[in-house]
């Protein structure tokens, strides 16, 4: 997570800044002074700047100056008192990111931190910026069917249009949507994910549209939603094929007009917003069954992208691969270089049925494992290092016939590999005994091997 450097005069709203923001994960700095912040700044690595506007001695905008002044990419987020908007928009000409009024309303606060911290994430060298030609909108791909999604999204970027991404789990879609804002003319103002299938149903009306005060028990004052939360920039429906038909009516709306009403609410909302919307069903077969509204449907797929699953793109194993080894090789100060040659060729070879969220919940669990300066077969689960051992012989069963003593040194040669020649480990694995294990060995050439590996006594 983050850390979020907190400047205000009065210590109880420090108190709750921290608490809150400490809730979300983020580490949190408290400041009761311009002067007191600025030392922060030079002194912690700071990702996020909040500052009031009225401070004692220095004000918050002399702060906004120069923190900017140090670290021009840096989120500045003043805070001002309720009417002060005169102050909010001498901020935000000065270079502040955003403003919150107060009394702070602390979901607004979220909304705005989160977006930040991904701007500045996206904009980075590591993020945004292409680095080569296989890279785009922090997204890796050489292969044509990614070539093809990330040309689609140069297309479509500054469109209006809405964009149905379709893809299994684990395979990018949000990565997708979020390329399509950071890379639109809406880049500057907020992206707004929800997840239609984490909110209850009862909820994700609520969640959506906001409500009025006093609409229902418990409402005190009136609330937003997140269609009125993104207005001016973007909302993205994750797994939209988890909305109930009652909720799909008012999304149709939506689409349709750019206006809603809160609940408990009859005055029209209007709101200029892009909408994304995901999903990993098959989208006509539920308006078949009834499930889906097919006039919503028709609104949804405007624009349809494509996600590859991971298996159909298996050149872009290794590029990921060596992606994730470096991100969690420097998040772990470990000085991890390479992938020893059988550990490439599993991963190559593993079907991934988690697709790309799985790579690199493999290769974080790797890093972490590894004590030495590459990813050796032990790091790896087995299940990958010896999934593909079969292949062969599942072709040859389909083509009449097989090679059974091919198919056998293959398998002994795998789990030779996985378990880095080491013949005790390996005849465990393979459920036999090592005297049967180096038989076979001598009979397939491989006792040889392990001798000029020096591991024929293990």
């Amino acid at each position: 997570m983050a850390t979020v450097l907190v400047v205000d005069d009065e210590a109880n709203i420090l108190k709750v800044f921290a608490a809150r923001l400490k809730q979300r994960g983020h580490t949190v700095l408290t400041s009761l002074s311009a002067e007191e912040g600025l030392k922060r700044l030079r002194t912690d690595d700071v990702d996020v700047l909040i500052s009031d506007y009225v401070l004692p001695g220095k004000s918050g905008m002399d702060l906004l100056r120069a923190a900017k002044s140090l670290y021009p990419k840096l989120p500045v987020i003043m805070m001002t008192a309720y009417g002060s908007i005169e102050m909010a928009v001498e901020a935000m000409k000065q270079g502040a990111y955003d403003y919150l009024t107060k009394p702070i309303d602390y979901n607004e606060m979220f909304v705005l931190v989160e977006r930040a911290l991904t701007e500045r994430e996206l904009t980075s060298p590591a993020g945004f910026e292409v680095a080569s030609e296989h890279e785009f909108a922090g997204m890796i791909g050489s292969a044509p069917e990614m070539q093809d999604v990330f040309n689609t999204i140069r297309r479509v970027a500054d469109s209006r249009a809405t964009v149905l991404i379709v893809g299994e789990s684990g395979t990018g879609k949000e990565l997708i949507a979020r390329a399509l804002h950071y890379t639109s003319i809406r880049k500057s103002a907020p992206f707004i994910a929800v997840n239609c299938t984490a909110i209850p149903e009862t909820l994700l009306e609520n969640e959506l549209f906001g409500h009025e005060k006093g609409s229902y028990t418990g409402a005190y004052r009136q609330d937003k939603g997140k269609f009125e939360l993104a207005d001016g920039g973007t909302l993205f429906l994750d797994e939209i094929a988890g909305v109930s038909l009652s909720v799909q009516a008012k999304l149709l709306r939506v689409l349709q007009e750019r206006c809603f009403h809160r609940i408990g609410g009859s005055e029209d909302v209007h709101v200029d917003i892009r909408i994304e919307a995901s999903t990993q069903k098959d989208l006509e077969e539920l308006v078949r069954q009834g499930k889906f509204r097919e006039d919503l449907y028709y609104r949804l797929n405007v624009i349809t992208i494509k996600v590859p699953p991971l298996r159909s793109r298996k050149e872009d194993v290794p590029l990921l691969a060596k992606h994730f080894l470096k991100k969690y090789a420097d998040e772990n100060s470990k000085s991890i270089t390479l992938f020893a040659p059988a550990v490439m060729r599993a991963l190559v070879n593993y079907d991934w049925p988690g697709n790309v969220r799985e790579l690199e919940n493999v290769v974080e669990r790797a890093v972490v494992l590894c004590t030495s300066d590459r990813i050796v077969p032990e790091n790896i689960r087995q299940s990958i290092m010896c999934a593909s051992g079969s292949d062969d012989f599942v072709r040859d069963i389909a083509s009449g016939g097989i090679d059974f003593m091919k198919v056998e040194r293959s398998i002994i040669l795998r789990a030779l590999e996985a378990n880095s020649w080491n013949q005790s480990s390996t005849a465990k694995f393979l459920k036999i005994s090592r005297k049967q294990l180096r038989t076979k060995m001598r009979h397939h050439g491989l006792l040889a091997e392990a001798s000029a590996r020096g591991d024929d006594a293990n």
